[in-house]
């Protein structure tokens, strides 16, 4: 792949290495490395997803630091990874949905807006707005569900410990999931028990309204980003070791680190802002997902009560409880995600020697 830094003015490119859609992967050896390697960077991020979900059902503003210690310190380290073994068995399934409605839609929305017209770059930012969108309400099916266990056992213990009936803590939690499971099957039941299937969906129309755009934006902000970078600081490489091509074109081929430096810097810079503008909603989505509501019985809060809730405890800055190890989370995980990722394609590919080409 060639990408032109400024093309009519510099007359220099920057040769990249060729993309990998759908039909040059080994699908087999995709979903297999994919489920190991994703697994790994779930286990790493997992106690800080752990971090953020306390925080935004907290009472009041904890700094993410002090959550921390006060979990270390009274339930153990191991608290920081209650409810990863339920997360990881639906991580695995979810993911292959993702990255199958990924790399379907964008190498047919990518083909089919070339075929359009639209400039190569505007047809790339479309294909990946429209992949990302589809990747995320796919996952959600299987996530959903997965989401609503895994944040309950996150919640128990800590320092809102096991209240009593009728107690201040008790009532300020709305009855919150505190102690009440043993085990991700146990929640599973339970809920389902409680709740009926609904009840493992609660918050999915916010999570779809809260993850599609967001990848959706993730995804075109990644690709602009990208380009950007390679335009601005390939310009510099393409000054410094460029080589002058017979056409008198300053060429410069990066080598696999510089590639990959580029695009964790891309996927940061994405995770970040979709990180800020989808907070509120986020937060939202985890307290309906994990709190009961005390107005309705035994049925779960309505967005309504949620959104009041919040605004009544910390006004509209308590949407953006969490919003530290989200940020960090989003973006760290962006960077590992799209850097693993773009590694596993690459290991995944039919024909290796063509990549070197």
């Amino acid at each position: 792949m060639s990408l032109g830094a400024a093309e009519e003015d510099s007359a220099q490119e920057i040769h990249l290495p060729a993309d990998i859609d759908w039909e040059m992967l080994d699908k087999s050896k995709f979903f297999f490395l994919g489920a190991a390697l994703f697994s790994g960077v779930s286990a790493t991020l997992y106690p800080v997803v752990v971090l953020k979900t306390r925080q935004q059902i907290a009472q009041s503003q904890v700094s993410s630091i002090k959550t921390a210690i006060s979990i270390v310190r009274h339930e153990g380290f191991r608290a920081l990874y209650r409810g990863f073994g339920t997360s990881l068995m639906g991580t695995i399934p979810a993911r292959a949905l993702y990255m199958t409605a990924l790399e379907v839609t964008k190498s047919n929305v990518g083909t089919a807006t070339v075929r359009l017209g639209y400039p190569e770059p505007t047809a790339a930012a479309i294909a990946n707005a429209a992949a990302g969108l589809s990747a995320a309400m796919a996952a959600q099916l299987v996530w959903t569900p997965i989401d609503v266990v895994s944040q309950r056992l996150m919640v128990q213990g800590g320092d809102v410990g096991c209240p009593g009936p009728g107690s201040e803590k008790s009532k300020a939690l709305n009855a919150s999931s505190s102690c009440k499971y043993q085990g991700g099957i146990d929640a599973f039941r339970k809920i389902l028990n409680t709740d009926g299937p609904r009840g493992l969906y609660r918050g999915f129309g916010i999570s779809i309204l809260t993850y599609a755009p967001s990848n959706a934006v993730w995804w075109a902000s990644y690709s602009v980003s990208q380009r950007l970078i390679w335009s601005g600081i390939g310009c510099y490489f393409c000054k410094k070791d460029g080589a002058i091509g017979e056409n008198g074109v300053s060429t410069f081929r990066p080598d696999s680190k510089t590639v990959m430096a580029v695009q964790g810097v891309s996927a940061a810079m994405a995770g970040g802002v979709s990180a800020l503008i989808t907070m509120p909603l986020d937060t939202i989505k985890t307290r309906l997902q994990v709190l009961d509501g005390e107005e309705n019985g035994r049925r779960g809060p309505t967005i309504g009560q949620t959104v009041r809730n919040l605004v009544r405890e910390g006004g509209w800055m308590a949407c953006y409880r969490g919003l530290g190890p989200r940020w960090a989370s989003m973006s760290m995980s962006a960077t590992t995600m799209i850097t693993t990722y773009e590694f596993l394609k690459r290991l995944s590919a039919k024909n290796q020697e063509a990549l070197t080409s």
